[in-house]
Order: structure tokens, then sequence, then C-alpha cells
């Protein structure tokens, strides 16, 4: 009973990233043949099972562990370092903008000063606006090299966190366009950019541009940060900013800790509304304001739940279906394989030898 809630109260603290964001954030590292296994094994993170999750803290601490090793906060992707630090002098620089749009436009000069392989712009036509990020030359021979995915995903995450911060909002993606193929971690997009992901390959030998689409009325907000701000949001950045749950999302983070403390009792869209106190159609709005939905959120926490107590205890497949909620057994299987592409006991018997 105590491994049981042990392992509860370690579920509530902890969400998990795809390994697919770990290997693409040491692709430079390993075209340059520096061995990491040390960092691995510091953060407890084994790259060679491809299928696995890590926390979020774990994410979090090899990724500014890499840039301080590396002295390069872009992970040895691109044609020169972007030395430690730029990340700060990036936000410094943003802070006296009086609008997002100023922000942003600011964000654009200065990337291109320190990461002259890809090219920001901000786009407004009417009531809708683009942020675009484009190629300025090829980044891999192969459009879905995984650090070329990541550069992608990483860039977008860093300035839409930014973005959000120094609006004091969570900012609403509508749509982003990926300029590579589905990746296996996509299902991860929903929760960390939008549910409205879409993939338009680059051809080979091309250079690609990424478009993330939202309201345009969203570039006149103010600029509600300052330099006394400024030191606390620096504190694990920028590795706290770009793992997968986000601190602007606060509706996202109410409706996922009400869905656990429930289980294993499912509460559907109006049972969670009604405890918030807030309609199901403002719930629903929220939600999408913070780029997520409720049946996104509902599924991520079972995935990673799913996924820590077959790893971490010697429950039957049945009794998990069950503290997950699932009335159904097979139910449970269909959902597990959606998100690893193994059946439970398939997982269990490559992750846990000894059962």
């Amino acid at each position: 009973m105590l491994q049981r809630n042990n392992l509860k109260a370690t579920q509530r603290t902890q969400a998990t990233v795809a390994m697919g964001f770990v290997t693409g954030m040491l692709a430079g590292v390993a075209r340059r043949k520096i061995d990491v296994h040390p960092l691995l094994a510091a953060n407890g993170i084994d790259i060679a099972d491809t299928a696995s999750r890590i926390p979020v803290a774990s994410y979090a601490a090899l990724y500014n562990l890499l840039n301080r090793e590396l002295d390069d906060e872009g992970f040895a992707l691109f044609a020169q370092p972007m030395r430690v630090g730029s990340f700060e002098f990036l936000c410094r620089g943003c802070l006296s903008a009086p609008t997002l749009a100023e922000a942003l436009q600011r964000a654009s000069r200065f990337l291109r000063l320190v990461l002259p392989d890809l090219a920001v712009s901000v786009r407004r036509s009417r009531g809708n606006a683009e942020l675009a990020i484009a190629e300025t030359r090829r980044l891999a021979e192969q459009p879905d090299d995984p650090g070329r995915v990541f550069a992608f995903e990483w860039l977008l995450r860093l300035l839409h966190g930014l973005a959000c911060w120094l609006a004091g909002r969570g900012l609403a993606l509508d749509s982003v366009i990926f300029p590579y193929r589905k990746p296996a971690h996509f299902a991860d997009y929903a929760l960390i950019f939008t549910e409205d992901s879409r993939f338009a390959p680059t051809v080979p030998g091309g250079t690609g541009t990424l478009v993330a689409a939202f309201n345009a009325n969203l570039l006149d907000l103010p600029v509600r940060r300052d330099e006394a701000a400024l030191s606390t949001f620096l504190d694990g950045a920028p590795g706290k900013i770009t793992t997968l749950y986000r601190r602007d999302r606060e509706m996202v983070t109410r409706v996922r800790d009400l869905l656990r403390a429930a289980l294993p009792h499912p509460l559907t869209l109006e049972d969670v509304a009604g405890k918030l106190h807030l309609s199901a159609r403002t719930l629903h709005r929220r939600l999408e304001d913070e780029g997520s939905s409720f049946r996104a959120i509902k599924d991520a926490l079972r995935r990673d739940m799913a996924l820590a107590q077959l790893d971490k205890t010697g429950d039957s497949i049945a009794r998990v279906a069950n503290d997950l909620g699932y009335a159904d057994t097979s139910a449970f299987y269909r959902a597990f394989i959606e998100w690893t592409g193994l059946s439970p006991a398939a997982y269990r018997k490559k992750h846990v030898p000894q059962a």
C-alpha cells in the first residue's frame, strides 16, 4: 500500500515528455561526437528506449545542463553557437516594448544576430496574425532529421512561452504548420502548441517555413512585465519554459488536477465545469484559449499515469485500467496501443524485464 501511495504522490507532481524531444535536443551533439552519457546518467535518462517518457524536471535539467556544457543555447544544431546568456538578453530587449507586436519585432531582430540560420517574422492581415520561422539555410540534409525537427519545435516554444510571459496570460495558437512529416511524438503537440497542428513536408534539398496562426488582437496586448519580474522568470530558464505542461496554462493544470483527484471515477466536462463554478461552454472556451481541450488533458493524464503504474508496480493490467477509470479493459488496450504502439503487456515486458 505504501508503494502505491508513493506512486500517486509522484504522479501528482510529475508530467512527462516524449523521448523524441530528447533525441532531437541531442542530435547536434551526436553529430559532433560529444559523449553525453554522463549528463544523461546524471538525470536518469536512457535514450536507448525511444518509447519511454521522462519527467519534465529531468528534461528541463538536461536542457539547461547542455546549454552550460556547450556554451550554446542552440544545442550545437546551428552553424554558429548561440552563447549562454542569449535568452536573458532576448528577454531584456523585449521588456520595454509597449506591445506584444513590438516585443516580437525586437525578438526577430535580436535572433537575426545570434541565430542567423532561422529567420523570425510576424505578419498581420485583418483579424489574423502569423508568426513565421523560416530556414535561411538547410539545417539538415533530410527534412525529417531529428535535429531539424527539434530546432523548429524549440524556437516556436521559446518564442510562444516568452510572449505568454510578457503578456501575463496564455496566448492561444489557432494552428501551426510544421515543415516536416508528422513525428512519432506528435501526440504531445496538442499540449505544447495546439490541437490543430499540421505537417507539410519540405522538399528534400530545400528549405522550409513554420507558420503559427493566432488572433491578430493578441499583438496589441501591452507588455505587463518589468525588471522585478524578470529575475524570477529567468530562474531555471530557458529549460523550464520549454516543457510540456506550461506554467502559463492555469486552467489546463486545474482541470488535470481535478481529473486525477477523482480517479478511478471518470469526470465529464460538465462535472469539472461544475467543480470550477463555470459553465461547460466557458470551460471549453478557456481550455481552447490555452491551446488545449478536455479530451487532450484527459488522454495525457491517463497516458502518464498508465506508464508510471506499469513501470513501478506489479499491478495487473485490469487493475491499471480500473484505476484509470476504464470500465472496459479492451478500451484501455486500444488507448495504450495508440499512445505507445505497444500493448500494455508488451510495454511492461520491454520496460520491466523482471515482470
